[in-house]
């Protein structure tokens, strides 16, 4: 199967642009097909153990000079381009490009600000558990390249999308989730809007026989979208979802079927093209009003693909949540602890306290990257959660954007600063009261602090229960 690849490279002169995991996995296939006439690697960094096969590595600050000498750059997605793509000679793809170009009618692809991997890890679950022909891909693990002889034509193939992987992508799946837009990765964009078309290259390819499901917080444009176009509404959302979104007023289609995802008499609901369901919440582990909209997702998806209810309710109570992602952790003096470690934006602290109803103390904060945090702050003014510890740079930043510019702020007192994370937990060991909750959601990216989110919600856990282990309750 890996022959799909042969028409990109045979002849041809190949630079690896990066060679971490993405990097090595294509370095790997083409060398065993062998067909390209020269296979060099240009990376920042240079390797000790530089591997076989390859006659230049190029490293240091100039490494991106060199990418006009080569026909094609195969580039991994966390690598920045210093100019625009279409000033190259060359052409850039990446792994994601070419696999989606091999396959793009088998393929889901999600992706979101938050929650495309619960979206994705649940829908490869429920096809799964049904009998379906199914692989999970894309920015969850494997690189894509290191499935392809795992794939038949009646293969289903569901992919999770990250802003980086969809940059420069020229092709779009036949299926398409886009679950929300928020603001995050400004950093590397440097405008919203910028970060926003990333996203929405998984539909500006889509064909008319392709599927959009699409949260009616970030709607294509008039005319972008060729596909049929799902409209997806959290009825229970606090409009507007987000101010980027507020201010871009883009139109509900209204001849576009519908998926709605809302409270009913202590119930959630799905309503999708004429069926109602009734979210089995006490049956499964999956907690929040932001969890059961993702459910509302691959619940259309399911139903697209004809999978029946029953298959997907046992699906549903089977699914195991991933780690990090509001997890339980335990519980220790009469304090639950959660673990929301994967919070970087301000809607997923929002909906933390909205789910976890006896909070008494939240941490927030981490890496700075320059994002607005108006509405958190608004939103936190309102909660009655008596505990808000603010720690890191982020932490001390919306600290003093409260103190200098939100006199109405009810009860500052709650605001406690703290310097990093054992701070942060020792002060919530001090003030939780028992019989309430803590939890850890940043509102912040872990980088610069720690590799990445999951060793900060590892050192999170670490250090609750450091002390007097026997009192733990799992």
């Amino acid at each position: 199967m890996i022959e799909k690849i042969e028409p990109w490279i045979q002849g041809k002169r190949v630079l690896l642009l990066g060679f971490g995991r993405e990097g090595r996995s294509t370095y790997n296939v083409l060398r065993r097909l062998g067909t390209c006439s020269v296979l060099d690697v240009a990376d920042q960094l240079a390797l000790e153990d530089q591997p076989e096969g390859i006659e230049t590595w190029i490293s240091g600050p100039d490494y991106q000079s060199c990418l006009n000498d080569y026909d094609v750059v195969f580039k991994s997605p966390g690598v920045v381009l210093e100019r625009p793509a279409e000033e190259y000679r060359c052409q850039i793809l990446s792994q994601t490009e070419v696999f989606f170009q091999c396959f793009r009618d088998q393929i889901i692809g999600i992706t979101g600000t938050k929650g495309k991997s619960t979206i994705t890890t649940l829908l490869y679950h429920l096809l799964k558990h049904a009998g379906y022909d199914t692989i999970l891909a894309g920015n969850i693990g494997i690189p894509v390249f290191d499935l392809m002889e795992d794939i038949r034509p009646e293969t289903i193939i569901v992919c999770e999308l990250s802003c980086h992987q969809l940059e420069y992508m020229t092709v779009s799946p036949h299926i398409a989730v886009l679950s929300n837009i928020h603001e995050e990765h400004l950093d590397h964009y440097g405008t919203m809007e910028k970060y926003v078309r990333a996203k929405e290259h998984i539909f500006l390819n889509q064909r008319p026989e392709d599927v959009l499901i699409c949260s009616v917080q970030c709607l294509p444009e008039p005319g972008e979208c060729v596909s049929r176009l799902i409209t997806a509404c959290p009825a229970f959302a606090e409009p507007p979802l987000d101010r980027y979104w507020k201010e871009k007023k883009t139109p509900v289609r209204q001849d576009a079927p519908s998926l709605c995802v809302e409270e009913n008499e202590n119930a959630t609901i799905i309503r999708y093209e004429g069926t109602v369901y009734r979210i089995p919440q006490d049956r499964i582990r999956l907690m929040g009003q932001h969890n059961y909209f993702d459910i509302g997702f691959a619940y259309a998806v399911c139903r697209i693909l004809h999978m029946s209810e029953e298959d997907f309710t046992k699906g549903l109570i089977d699914y195991e949540p991933l780690p990090h992602r509001l997890q339980f952790l335990g519980e220790l003096n009469g304090v639950k602890y959660y673990d929301d470690s994967i919070s970087t934006i301000c809607e997923t602290a929002i909906q933390a306290l909205k789910t976890l109803k006896d909070t008494d103390t939240i941490l927030i904060g981490g890496m700075d990257r320059g994002i607005d945090y108006r509405e958190l702050i608004e939103y936190l003014s309102r909660s009655p959660v008596p505990h808000i510890i603010l720690m890191e740079a982020t932490g001390k930043r919306i600290f003093e954007e409260i103190t200098e510019d939100y006199p109405e702020f009810e009860n500052m007192q709650r605001l406690i600063p703290a310097e990093h994370l054992e701070d942060a937990v020792q002060i919530a060991k001090e003030v939780t009261r028992p019989g309430h909750s803590c939890v850890m959601s940043p509102a912040a990216a872990s980088y610069g602090i720690f590799r990445n989110f999951e060793e900060r919600g590892e050192r999170f856990r670490a250090l609750v229960f450091a002390e007097q282990p026997e009192n733990t309750v799992f």
